[in-house]
């Protein structure tokens, strides 16, 4: 059996409700995130069920898209999203490995690829 140890988040954002500054969603600490770091990132909702887990190269611009783009798997959910926290993680191997094994362990809610427990 293998053993994966799944690390500690960096850095962690959480929804504001009435943000006063710039924002994405509601979260104002979004310049927190790594933005030339790689890495994984979660979602979650309000009640800390896991909602997406995803990967990438450099992390704020990705998570950023997640928030704009039309194709995103959390596009019709994102007002569910009320904390983030990612995982700086260089290797893009076990970036790899860390995203499947999150997916399936915590049983992410919108991941429809890397899916094994459906």
């Amino acid at each position: 059996m293998i053993n994966i140890t799944v690390p500690k988040p960096e850095v962690t954002i959480t929804k504001q409700d009435n943000p006063e500054m710039s924002n994405i969603y509601g979260f104002t600490d979004f310049h927190l995130i790594p933005r030339d770091k790689g890495g994984i990132f979660m979602f979650y909702n309000k009640d800390k069920e896991l909602l997406f887990v995803g990967k990438a190269r450099k992390l704020r611009p990705r998570i950023k898209k997640h928030f704009e783009d039309t194709v995103s798997p959390v596009k019709n959910h994102r007002d569910e999203i009320t904390r983030i926290e990612v995982c700086v993680i260089e290797d893009p191997t076990h970036r790899e490995i860390y995203e499947t094994f999150i997916i399936n362990e915590s049983k992410s809610k919108y991941n429809i690829d890397k899916v094994f427990f459906r």
